[in-house]
């Protein structure tokens, strides 16, 4: 799972690298600005999944497999209907998309033509972030990362074919990207479906109850509400960057954010994997390996944060050269802000974790309220409160003064619900003896 979302991670990185060296700045400046937007629609495909496979792996625990199959079927049908919906709408109100994130006539055409190719592949997209944690529910995570790994691939020789080799700039980039996500839609709507399909889940005919819908998109809220409130608060990032940098503002940030990517990959690959398994031992009724899993994934957390802080910090140069070596003020300016920000990844771990510790619960009121917490209230008040106090670096400096408030949180909501899932430890009672 942790691989399967780093092949996913480097679409926008790959498209990032060949449109900065061979379209040039501003059509990179173009697809940072819009990227935010798409994803943030897009993110309904990673509450539906999240969600429903937090449902069908706790109906699987119980001994409900037809049901299961039921509830996966409509998670799906539920995701086309609503990328065809939204992608239209954004697909129509692109240009006003565009203006409303700030962009100025350069970047324009190209953010608006990258959009919408991209929306054009919306519903493909969706359904590609839904499959994910269902291939875990499945016992297939195999098959997941292989399907990462292709379109990886494809998106990279399509990208360079397309940018370098044919010259169509950044919407080459753009149709690279969008027939990757095509891929990753159909291969596994045609698995689940085929006969050669061996597992417990299948697409059936028969739906669902509108409860299971509801109470699997209330479940997955968190990981909705954590998507939307990144990209909202990456959204206004861009717009705090253009009024203190300008267009190289966007481009560093767009930078700091696609090793950013790798990163936070690696904690959602693990939240999406274990999830499942915390969902399946919630449905058994199983609090000692509860209690197992959450001391683990604590201490693996807090070990991966701790070394990816470090590489960060070290290949921060390298990653500067990569992207904008082209450039010597751009280039400074992005190690300076990638050092800055990436000291975050220390203990962001936690609390992307216990979003998914509360979703693998099934208790989505929590999850969400610590994801809304975390982004919407501390990171968005710190993007637009500290710049005014310390300049530019205050900019920078928002996502460590937010991680920091947020894991006060996230270990006070952990260690307030421990009785209600059974984490307490009791006090082995010892009988009483008189005294002789």
């Amino acid at each position: 799972m942790v691989l399967m979302m780093l092949v996913t991670s480097v679409y926008s990185i790959v498209d990032g690298f060949f449109v900065s060296n061979f379209a040039g700045s501003n059509a990179f400046a173009g697809m940072n600005l819009i990227w935010p937007a798409f994803a943030l629609v897009g993110a309904l495909g990673i509450m539906i999944g999240s969600g429903g496979s937090a449902l069908v792996a706790k109906t699987l625990g119980e001994g409900e497999k037809e049901r299961a199959s039921r509830i996966f079927s409509s998670m799906i049908r539920l995701t086309s209907v609503l990328g065809i919906i939204t992608g239209a709408i954004l697909f129509a109100f692109m240009p006003q998309v565009v203006r409303w994130l700030g962009s100025d006539a350069v970047m324009e055409p190209f953010a608006i033509s990258y959009g919408r190719i991209l929306t054009a592949f919306l519903p493909c997209y969706m359904l590609q972030m839904a499959f994910q944690p269902f291939y875990m529910v499945a016992e297939l995570p195999q098959i997941g990362t292989r399907m990462s790994i292709i379109c990886g691939v494809a998106n990279i020789v399509l990208d360079a074919v397309f940018v370098a080799g044919l010259g169509w700039g950044l919407n080459g980039a753009a149709v690279a990207t969008a027939i990757s996500f095509l891929v990753g839609a159909v291969v596994p709507l045609w698995f689940f479906a085929s006969r050669r399909n061996r597992t417990h889940l299948r697409l059936v005919r028969g739906g669902t109850t509108a409860r299971d819908i509801i109470k699997a998109c209330i479940n997955g809220m968190s990981e909705f509400v954590g998507n939307i409130a990144l990209n909202v608060v990456g959204i206004c990032y861009n717009w705090q960057l253009m009024k203190y940098i300008g267009a190289f503002g966007v481009d560093a940030y767009g930078i700091v954010m696609y090793l950013a990517f790798i990163f936070a990959a690696v904690f959602i690959g693990y939240n999406m994997g274990i999830s499942q398994v915390i969902s399946f031992n919630y449905g058994a009724g199983n609090t000692a390996e509860l209690r197992s899993l959450l001391h683990k994934s604590l201490v693996l957390i807090g070990i991966g944060g701790t070394f990816m802080t470090v590489l960060a910090e070290t290949s921060a140069p390298l990653l500067a050269r990569i992207f904008v070596g082209y450039d010597r003020e751009l280039c400074s300016l992005t190690v300076h802000a990638t050092r800055i920000y990436m000291l975050s990844f220390i203990i962001c771990g936690f609390n992307m974790f216990t979003s998914a510790w509360f979703t693998a619960l099934n208790n989505g009121i929590v999850s969400a309220v610590a994801a809304f917490v975390r982004t919407l209230v501390f990171e968005l008040s710190a993007v637009f409160i500290l710049p005014s106090v310390f300049g530019i670096d205050g900019i920078w400096y928002s996502i460590n003064a937010a991680e920091i408030m947020s894991l006060v949180l996230s270990f006070s909501l952990i260690f307030g619900f421990r009785r209600r899932y059974g984490l307490d430890v009791p006090v082995r009672q010892f009988p009483r003896t008189r005294k002789t």
